[in-house]
């Protein structure tokens, strides 16, 4: 397969995910974590998708589309390592959706990576919260969801948090 239809694949499991994502959290209140802005069309595409959502966005440096770059009140600006503790104490339980896509081409690099995330996402989820991955991050109570048709395993990867899901989650609480 060339290089351009892996991404075209790779873009379309996104894309499908995402779409899943959204639907199965439609009724969960809190906000939503993208992990890694790059250029912003996934942002861009969230916020279209799940436009009753706050949006928050960590990125180490951004670089995206000046259309595609949120305000500094959704910026987690800097690395993971100091943006996802802070996060953690911020929404603490809350967050609906979390989509992660940190993938950097080095496969030990991006399973080190996963697993890092991983260890934040039961933090950060409200019971019945989804995250979203371009890398494996089960966590402990992780229910891993079936992926949208046409996705090929491995290429993405949905877990739901436990416990019930309460539409009753809140958003934008600042400890």
């Amino acid at each position: 397969m060339s290089r351009l239809d892996s991404v075209i694949r790779r873009l379309q499991a996104q894309r499908a995910c995402l779409q899943q994502g959204v639907d199965l959290v439609r009724d969960l209140q809190g906000p939503v974590l993208e992990l890694g802005l790059g250029n912003g069309r996934t942002y861009d595409h969230i916020r279209e998708i799940c436009s009753n959502c706050e949006i928050f966005v960590f990125e180490r440096k951004v670089a995206a589309h000046p259309d595609c770059i949120p305000d500094d009140e959704h910026l987690f600006l800097g690395d993971l390592s100091e943006t996802l503790p802070r996060a953690v104490e911020r929404f603490r339980g809350q967050v609906r959706l979390i989509h992660s896509d940190i993938g950097t081409g080095d496969q030990a690099r991006n399973a080190e990576i996963g697993r890092y995330i991983a260890g934040f996402v039961p933090d950060l989820l409200c019971p019945g919260g989804i995250i979203i991955s371009d890398q494996e991050t089960a966590f402990s109570g992780a229910q891993a969801l079936a992926l949208p048709e046409g996705v090929r395993p491995g290429r993405y990867y949905m877990y739901r948090a436990g416990g019930a899901a309460r539409p009753t989650c809140r958003s934008g609480i600042e400890v």
